[in-house]
């Protein structure tokens, strides 16, 4: 069942629900009201028709009790039988048959005879008045009855009062309610189920647009822009779709990234192998001179080499997160020292000019492997160039946050824009055929990447095609980087 049916069945039959059972009370209360008044009414008469016939008796008395008691009906019937109200007498109760003196007709004709007998009979003792409401036939009658003390024999005198009009109108007013609570249960139902289907509208809207979504349709959001529920529900569905799209971009290019790093991988291990595959099978097959076998023996050499080095970059880079990282003080002079007999003979040889200067101070992390982010760096920086010049330098940061900042700087070839954020990628390579020259395999500023994250730093690149190339460590001016006690 939709939602919006839902909401209609249940509002309905609440309102079904409440509109019963308050009309019900009104018209029960409306009734009790009626009721308790005619019977405090009823109640009144009855005690005056006592007391008139009492005052009637007793002036009569002395003429008899059979005329004193006709002589005062006579007299002051007419004022008693008014509002509806009839009234009869019983003189005796033989054979347990009340003995009427008046009314007796009216009471057959009504049918209330075996209700008065009832009451009378109750009549006893202390208990000298009483009342009872009965229905007979078609009608509704309120009975009173009360024994007089002033006769010789028992005299019961009763009050018989027509209510048949008040359980009609009651009748009447419940079968109009009956028809005004169908008609209003009929409008009513009808605006409840327009009004549900308004209110579920954008429910309905947000699941074909969810329902779209789920077949591809990736870029449709909703434009419910409403302060209520449904517009907080529609503005949290389209941060969800955004965050879907935002992961769905990530696994494809980690999907991508994982194929470039298969095909690169592949294609590292394809080079050296054919040469060495190839020069093996050529001292296997083939008389070689002096010269070219040794040619051969060193193209299988340097290849193994390459081959190895290219492992063992591997598995640093995989293996390097698994062991934690033994932060320990590390003297930026003695970095200086490892850096600068490290380099100089490289950059002599490719007509680099370099200067490397670190203010003295005292970095903490894991020695080893901060020279080995260095290294890489410097090391891309000279490979993007033939002749040019290099600088190494520390100092304190700029940024608030920063303690200290190492740049190195070159103007070399540059990198394009579009390429910067994809050069931590293991095996990605601007110049895929320039970098193999030169002997690199893409792995070094993944190698950096990962140290300068497991050490909680931030490596930023900034690069113009054909100026230069900026690469900056910033150390962030944390406890945790520059409070030995606590490191350790």
């Amino acid at each position: 069942m939709k939602f919006a049916d839902k909401l209609f069945l249940l509002t309905t039959v609440v309102l079904t629900l409440f509109f019963t059972v308050f009309g019900i009370w009104m018209l029960h209360s409306n009734f009790s009201r009626l009721l308790n008044r005619e019977i405090e009414q009823g109640n009144l008469e009855s005690r005056m028709f006592r007391y008139l016939f009492e005052m009637g008796y007793q002036s009569m008395e002395e003429y008899g009790e059979e005329y004193a008691v006709n002589k005062t009906l006579d007299s002051i019937k007419d004022s008693v039988e008014i509002n509806g109200n009839h009234i009869f007498v019983i003189q005796g109760m033989e054979t347990g048959a009340p003995s009427y003196v008046y009314g007796g007709s009216y009471i057959a004709d009504t049918g209330t005879e075996e209700e008065i007998t009832a009451l009378v009979n109750s009549l006893t003792g202390n208990n000298n008045y009483g009342y009872s409401i009965q229905k007979a036939g078609e009608g509704y009658y309120m009975l009173m009855a009360g024994v007089t003390d002033r006769t010789t024999s028992p005299v019961f005198l009763g009050i018989c009062k027509d209510l048949t009009s008040i359980y009609s109108d009651r009748h009447g007013m419940l079968m109009q309610y009956r028809a005004v609570l169908m008609i209003l249960l009929l409008v009513g139902g009808m605006g409840i189920y327009l009004v549900s289907r308004y209110i579920t509208r954008p429910i309905r809207k947000l699941d074909k647009l969810a329902a779209k979504i789920a077949e591809g349709d990736y870029e449709l959001r909703s434009s419910d822009r409403s302060e209520d529920e449904i517009g907080h529900l529609a503005r949290n569905f389209n941060r969800m779709a955004d965050r879907l799209m935002q992961e769905l971009a990530v696994k494809e290019l980690e999907a991508k990234q994982k194929e470039d790093f298969t095909a690169a991988f592949a294609h590292e291990l394809k080079t050296p192998l054919t040469s060495i595959i190839g020069y093996a099978d050529m001292l296997n097959s083939m008389k070689l001179t002096e010269e070219e076998n040794r040619e051969a023996y060193f193209y299988i050499y340097s290849q193994g080499k390459r081959l190895e080095s290219l492992s063992h970059k591997l598995l640093e880079l995989v293996s390097m997160d698994k062991n934690p990282i033994d932060f320990k003080p590390v003297p930026t002079k003695k970095l200086e020292e490892n850096i600068r007999t490290t380099v100089r003979p490289i950059w002599n040889q490719r007509g680099i000019k370099g200067k490397i200067d670190l203010e003295k101070a005292t970095l903490y992390g894991d020695a080893e492997l901060l020279l080995s982010m260095f290294y890489n760096l410097l090391d891309n920086a000279a490979k993007a160039m033939d002749k040019g010049e290099i600088s190494f330098i520390l100092m304190k940061g700029k940024n608030v946050g920063d303690a200290y900042e190492i740049k190195v700087v070159d103007n070399g070839r540059g990198i394009p824009e579009e390429e910067i954020g994809r050069i931590t990628e293991a095996f990605y390579m601007v110049d895929k055929s320039r970098s193999r020259k030169e002997g690199g395999a893409g792995i070094g500023m993944a190698l950096c990447s990962k140290i300068a994250a497991l050490h909680g730093i931030s490596l930023m690149i900034e690069s113009r095609l054909g100026e230069g190339t900026v690469m900056k460590v910033l150390f962030p001016n944390e406890e945790r980087h520059f409070n030995e006690e606590k490191i350790q």
